[in-house]
Parts: structure tokens; sequence; C-alpha cells
């Protein structure tokens, strides 16, 4: 059977209903041959590389066939949901990391926390191995993370004498106050709304957006430690003309970036080939460094995001699900991930395989302080409505962070709460 046979897209499978009804072996002849289903999304690792990985793994296993179905991200929650819920789903399904504890609460997922140890799980990148671990137990296994950057302009940087990236968050502001200061340039565009970059900031500070006790989550912006994470933003946003109530996607700050003189902007290093897109007379003017911690040489806290694998309960191949998940979660496969697509490896033991993709090591040296939003199996409900936004907006025209907290925070415990109130 040749391999387009195998891996196809989800909206082609009509009939792969009776594929998925938990029984794998096709038959009871001795050559027929067991299958293995995969779910894998769209715009992820790719499926040129999901086919290296099940040539791989079917020479390993010459009795398995590995049928992948590729998904859509816009409603794979509910389609995942369903999978779990009926145990008429596949034996292996890549997730977003923010998302185990969505499939944990609803049931039907695997707990693999014996298996760690046999993972490597000791270097997995801390923004993928914990919101994959739900109630203290390992649900999702890290596959791959990605996590924001500060793109520069090297030659602003050198016409204000400035040679090296900054070694810490007060030199970043320096920095960042020179650049802004040369006429008709930006020292950063950053909008008012862009809540990822600001969740780091209050990590830095030790603060968090939402906080768990007795099964209860409660939001988290009225402290101290929040409001000094929203004083920094705010004083680096000012450093620029970034609008205070849009986010990095109204307009696109990679448009603004290549059609003025900003000297840097914050985001996944993908945006770079956008901007060069755009505007190639900067291909050759665009670096990359992590954004800055509170300590020298100490990178700053960032949001992950990324992919975790998760085996369903439901498995008619549990152990073949777990040798699929161990092969493209191993050394040869991720250190391939990440050099074929730039992507940051799911182990920080891996770090030199991208030291030669500049964009992508800056993202590396970022993960190891990366960071994931809270676990509540609800926290979807708080990205819909974003009070953290209105939050930001609020307290750059003025509002007294505390009290722009205190509102925010109610916002976050109402939305994170077992039922949504209405009226």
């Amino acid at each position: 059977m040749t391999y387009p046979s195998r891996i196809t897209r989800a909206t082609a499978l009509v009939s792969a209903t009776a594929l998925l009804t938990g029984c794998s072996l096709l038959g009871s002849d001795e050559d027929e041959t067991t299958v293995l289903e995969v779910w894998m999304m769209n715009h992820s690792a790719g499926e040129d590389f999901v086919r290296q990985v099940v040539d791989d793994f079917e020479a390993r296993h010459p009795e398995v066939e590995v049928r992948v179905e590729f998904q859509d991200w816009v409603g794979i929650g509910d389609k995942v949901n369903e999978a779990l819920t009926t145990g008429e789903g596949p034996d292996v399904i890549e997730v977003g990391n923010t998302q185990v504890a969505q499939y944990v609460h609803t049931g039907g997922v695997k707990d693999l926390t014996n298996q760690v140890v046999d993972l490597d799980g000791d270097y997995w990148v801390p923004g993928l191995a914990e919101p994959g671990k739900v109630y203290g137990h390992q649900f999702g296994i890290p596959f791959y993370a990605a996590n924001r950057v500060v793109i520069y302009r090297k030659d602003l940087f050198q016409a204000a004498g400035i040679e090296e990236p900054p070694a810490d968050r007060e030199e970043w502001l320096e920095i960042t106050r020179t650049l802004d200061e040369v006429p008709g340039q930006q020292g950063i565009y950053l909008p008012g709304q862009n809540w990822y970059v600001l969740a780091g900031f209050i990590w830095d500070e030790g603060g968090e957006l939402a906080v768990e006790s007795g099964g209860r989550w409660t939001g988290a912006l009225h402290t101290p430690e929040a409001a000094a994470g929203m004083d920094f933003y705010a004083g680096l946003q000012a450093l620029g003309d970034g609008p205070v109530d849009t986010d990095e996607a109204n307009p696109p700050h990679e448009e603004v970036f290549a059609s003025g003189e900003v000297a840097q902007i914050i985001s996944t290093p993908g945006s770079a080939q956008t901007v060069i897109d755009l505007n190639p007379e900067l291909e050759d003017v665009i670096g990359f460094f992590s954004v800055p911690g509170k300590e020298a040489g100490k990178p700053g806290a960032v949001f992950t995001g990324g992919s975790n694998l998760i085996i369903t309960e439901e498995s008619a191949q549990p152990l073949l699900a777990y040798d699929f998940v161990k092969l493209i979660t191993g050394d040869t496969w991720q250190t391939e991930l990440a050099r074929s697509r730039s992507l940051v490896p799911n182990r920080t033991t891996l770090a030199d395989a991208v030291q030669d993709d500049p964009g992508t090591a800056a993202m590396v040296a970022g993960a190891v302080n990366g960071r994931a939003t809270p676990q509540s199996p609800r926290w979807g409900r708080v990205e819909a409505d974003n009070p953290i936004k209105a939050y930001q907006t609020a307290v750059l025209t003025g509002t007294d962070p505390l009290a722009a907290g205190k509102k925010a925070s109610d916002a976050i415990t109402r939305l994170l709460a077992y039922t949504t109130p209405t009226g």
C-alpha cells in the first residue's frame, strides 16, 4: 500500500468509522495487518515529517499499518471530546499543550506517569511538561514547542551605537528608550493588548493569571506581582506608537515592522519570514534575541505554545501507541523536527540541534523559562472573552492597576467556575 493511502486528510476519510471501532486487527488471518490510528494536526509538524516517522515506525513494526488523519485546529476540541467520550477514536492524538487539562476533565486519556522516566521526562521543556501534567499525573507527552522572542533590526541597533542585545530587562528598557529617541523611529512596536507578552512579565514578578485552591480557580490580576508585571509592560509599550486598545493582530505587527522604522517586535521567529515577504530589503538586517529576564543572562518567562501527544484509554493497541509516541518524541526525530521545521524540541538537551538557525536558537534559549496558561479545563472561556486584554487597556489609559486587576480577576473567576453565570 502506498503512503498517500495511509496518510490522508480527515475530510476525505468518510468511511473511517469502521476503522475507529476499537478493533484494529482486521480479520483473523495471520497475514493481515494491525492498524494504529493517529490524529495529527494541520499546520503543525508537517506532513513530510510525519511521513518519515511513519515509515520508520512501520519498518520497525512490519505487521503494523499506521493510519494518520490530519485534523484542523478549528473545532478540534469538540471532535476530541466526542472521541474520548464515546471511545470511538484513534489510539494517539496530537493536542495543544494548553488543551490537555480539558481532555483529562472529559475523561478517556491514558495516565502515562509511570512512563515519564522511560521518555527522559527529566529534560522536557517546562512549558510543555507542566500543562501535560494534571492532578499530579502526566497525561500529555511533550511533542514540540514555540515561544516568543524579540525580533529586531540590526541596522537600527548599530546606527544607535548598540552592539549587543540587552542582558536584562532594565538594559532592554534603556536600549529601547535610546532607539525611540531617534526621530521618525519606534523603539518597539508593542500594542496594548498583547496579553501573552504580559503574562511573561507577570510570571517574572512571581505573579499568576489565575490560581487554584481546593479545586476552585480564581483570577490573580489584582495582586502586587501582577501590577508590577503590568507596570513593566506599560513602560516598554510607551517606547513606541502601538495602540492601547488592540492586539498584535490588529493591525498585524509584522506589517507595521515591515513598513516603518520599527526597531523591535515581540513574536515567534516565524514572523520574521512574514516581514521579509512584505519587505525583502530587511532580509539581511533582522536579528533575534530571547526576551530578557530580570537577572543578567537569564531569559525572561515566556508563554510556551506547542503540542503534546495523548493516548486514549480505549486504544485497542496501547503498547503500539506508546511505541509510536516514544519514537516521535525521541532524540532522533526531535532533532529532525527542530532542524527541518525550526521548532523547539521537547527536551532541553537538544538545544545544539538548532544553533545554526538564529531565530530558533533564541527561541530554544528562552524556552528554558517557558510557562503555559493556567491548567483549568475551562481556560478556553477566558481566552474567548479575554478580560486580560480589557485590563491592559484600562491600565494603559490611566486606571489604577490594582482596581483594574480586581475587575479582571473577578471576571476570570466567573469564567473558570463550573457553570458560567447568566444575566
